[in-house]
């Protein structure tokens, strides 16, 4: 790929992606994280981490964004959480800086005009090209301070306790462009500095809700994305981390199986048991979802995008369906483990005593 406005290929490390980051971020002197009130973060260090330079960021006043239409919230305390989403828009060949303040515009737009918000609900936003842009007011300014958080609007049930990065494009069966891989590991290197955010907590958005984002390439590259962050500021890898699946109407196989077992087992009866994510497991999940006030709807910062994810079974609904230190006996449960330990024998204890940790490996 031809590089691409806005991004400084002779930052980088030879290596490929997984090795950008050190290079692209440009650091300092090992220091502790400029953040008062985060004693304990950066758990699987092995020495004190380095800085990261703050990368160039265009402000709301440079993409001319409009007025917030009432304030914006800033609470006294770091966010615990570095969430990844993408836009689910168009993969867009324009790559220059106009593009990406104009997604910034229509973003803002949408999310104001139509989700009825305050202002952009995603703190920043990472274009194609590599762009780095301000979303929501204040975040640029309250980032560099290091000790507050700017509450958004991009993660349902947590917004008080992550900052969200939007990157631009649909990426649910391709990958993201090189200037925006290394745009991202910049991003998230400095904002995981500035705070003290533990690897563990750079996360993609459907690891809180049954969403697609940050579409199932980028969220592939989760993993990758904590080493390279780590690599660069001195901070021991995490090792892979357990997450619930994502269930989508159409799926089929061992985890629909057991999926719809433990349905049943909440009294949704007419679930059938075979294997098939059909019309009465996805009404039987959306209902779900709206017992417990769980809202489904396309995960999308782009008023274009169509996708309807009503019913997918992700992050926010397996725990209301999987059932830990179990008491009394339940046939549906007792098959659910028992179709779950024929797809992957012996990584499960007792099926009476699971755990939140068991599940999900089952799952996994």
């Amino acid at each position: 790929m031809a590089a691409q406005p806005g991004f400084d290929r002779r930052a980088l490390l030879r290596g490929g992606a997984a090795a950008t980051a050190a290079g692209a971020i440009g650091l300092t002197a090992a220091g502790t994280a400029n953040a008062a009130g985060t004693a304990g973060s950066y758990r699987s260090r092995s020495a004190a981490p380095a800085k990261a330079a703050e990368p160039r960021i265009y402000s709301t006043v440079e993409w001319g964004a409009r007025p917030p239409s009432s304030s914006i919230v800033v609470q006294n305390h770091v966010p615990t959480y570095i969430v990844v989403h993408h836009t689910a828009g168009g993969n867009s060949e324009d790559y220059s800086l106009e593009h990406a303040k104009q997604i910034c515009r229509s973003i803002q737009n949408f999310h104001m005009d139509v989700r009825g918000w305050a202002d952009s609900g995603q703190q920043f936003t990472n274009s194609r090209g590599g762009y780095m842009l301000e979303g929501r007011h204040k975040s640029l300014g309250v980032v560099r301070g290091g000790t507050q958080h700017v509450q958004g609007a991009n993660v349902g049930g947590h917004n008080s306790e992550v900052i969200g990065i939007e990157n631009e494009g649909l990426y649910t069966s391709v990958d993201v462009p090189q200037a925006l891989w290394d745009s991202l590991v910049q991003l998230v290197a400095w904002i995981a500095s500035q705070y003290g955010t533990d690897l563990k907590n750079i996360k993609g958005h459907r690891d809180f809700n049954s969403t697609e984002c940050p579409g199932t390439v980028l969220y592939g590259r989760l993993q990758e994305l904590r080493d390279a962050v780590g690599k660069a500021l001195g901070v021991a890898p995490t090792g892979a981390l357990l997450a619930w699946p994502l269930l989508k109407p159409g799926a089929v196989g061992p985890q629909v199986r057991a999926a719809q077992y433990l349905l049943r087992a909440k009294g949704f009866d007419a679930v059938p048991v075979d294997g098939v994510f059909g019309i009465t497991t996805k009404q039987a999940v959306a209902e779900l979802a709206g017992r417990h006030g769980i809202e489904q709807h396309a995960c999308s910062a782009m008023h274009h995008s169509k996708a309807d994810e009503t019913g997918y079974l992700g992050s926010d609904i397996w725990p209301l369906i999987t059932p830990s230190a179990r008491t009394g006996g339940s046939a549906d449960v007792d098959q659910a483990v028992r179709t779950l330990l024929r797809k992957d024998r012996g990584k499960a204890p007792s099926a009476d005593a699971l755990t939140q940790s068991d599940w999900q490996r089952l799952l996994s």
